[in-house]
Formats: structure tokens, sequence, C-alpha cells
């Protein structure tokens, strides 16, 4: 009976800590999104690990209602099987998802519209999830397709779509646009 109240505290101990290095991260400032959300993530993962009982059916049931708040509200949505790492910045809020099999390293930063797992291929990909290495940087409206993964302090720029492995230490760019000119302008009749 001991052990269970130790392991429980323990338990709680490094929730606490994980929790408190996500808010220093995102600027120790408990109303950005970001930070509610993996805040949120971090209860759910934690209760998951407990044994079945009506008190862990209980929050199991508030972290499901809070889940879909953030998900419905905020925009960002981390299933309860994804592995995020230690000081993860979700930098702005809205359109960040993320693949229910994805794995996410230390330190990593993703900003809005990022697709963190974008499935295609059906059954293929259907559970390979990304696997960001520490320090990745992913720009607004990234994409990172199922099954790909990023090295060590690489850099998804803005826009990119990830279809293959990245190494350690690349930065991937979307091409920059191009104007493309009409031969003649029309010319503009003007009545008098």
């Amino acid at each position: 009976m001991l052990g269970t109240f130790v392991r429980l505290y323990q338990g709680l101990q490094e929730l606490r800590n994980q929790i408190r290095e996500d808010w220093t991260v995102n600027s120790r400032d408990w109303t950005m999104p970001g930070f509610r959300a993996i805040a949120i993530h971090r209860f759910g993962t934690w209760l998951s690990a407990r044994r079945s009982g009506v008190l862990k059916s209980v929050l199991l049931t508030i972290y499901y209602v809070m889940y879909r708040y953030v998900r419905n509200h905020y925009g960002i949505e981390i299933p309860l099987e994804v592995t995020l790492g230690r000081r993860l910045w979700l930098v702005h809020q809205h359109g960040i998802v993320f693949h229910w099999k994805s794995e996410i390293g230390d330190d990593c930063l993703i900003r809005h519209g990022a697709t963190i797992g974008a499935g295609y291929g059906g059954e293929k990909t259907l559970h390979k999830g990304p696997k960001l290495g520490q320090r990745v940087e992913v720009g607004p409206g990234a994409v990172i397709f199922a099954g790909v993964k990023i090295g060590d302090g690489a850099v998804i720029g803005p826009n990119a779509v990830v279809m293959s492995d990245v190494p350690a230490g690349a930065r991937v760019f979307a091409e920059a646009p191009r104007v493309i000119q009409l031969r003649t302008a029309p010319q503009v009749v003007r009545e008098k």
C-alpha cells in the first residue's frame, strides 16, 4: 500500500516537472494555447499509465473533455498516443495536427498550421508516424508525411512539404514563389 502511494507521488512529481519545463519554454504564460494543449496531453499520458479504477475512469473523462476543448477551440490536435519530448514549444495556435503515432524529440518548436504526419497511401502509412529528432523547428504551414524521419537540429521552413527523410542539421524550404507576367496587359477603355 505504501509503495503505491510512493509511486503515485513520484509520478505526480515527474508530471509536475515536465509541465513546469513546458511552461518555462512557452513564455511562462499558462494562457498560451500551445502550453495548454501540451499540459493536457501530458496529463492524459500520465493517466493512461495508471492502474484501472474508478478514479482513473473519472479523470480520463475529464481529460477527454479538456482534449476536445483544446482541439475544437484552439485547433491543436495531439492524440493521446503521440510521444512528446520535453520542452516542446507550440508557438501559435490553430491548425496544428499530429499523426497518432508521431514521436517528437526534446526542445522542438512547431509553428501554426503544421501537419505532423499527413497520411497517404492508405494502410501503408496508417501505423507509421513521423519521428522528429531533438531541436527540430517546423515552420508555419509545413507538412511532414507519415513515416518520415527528421534528424536532430533540422529546420523545416514555411509551407514545405516533406515526403522523405531529412538528415540532421539540414534545412528544408519550399521553392521561392515566382512572378508570372502576362505578355500584354489588357487595355482599359474608359467612356467619357
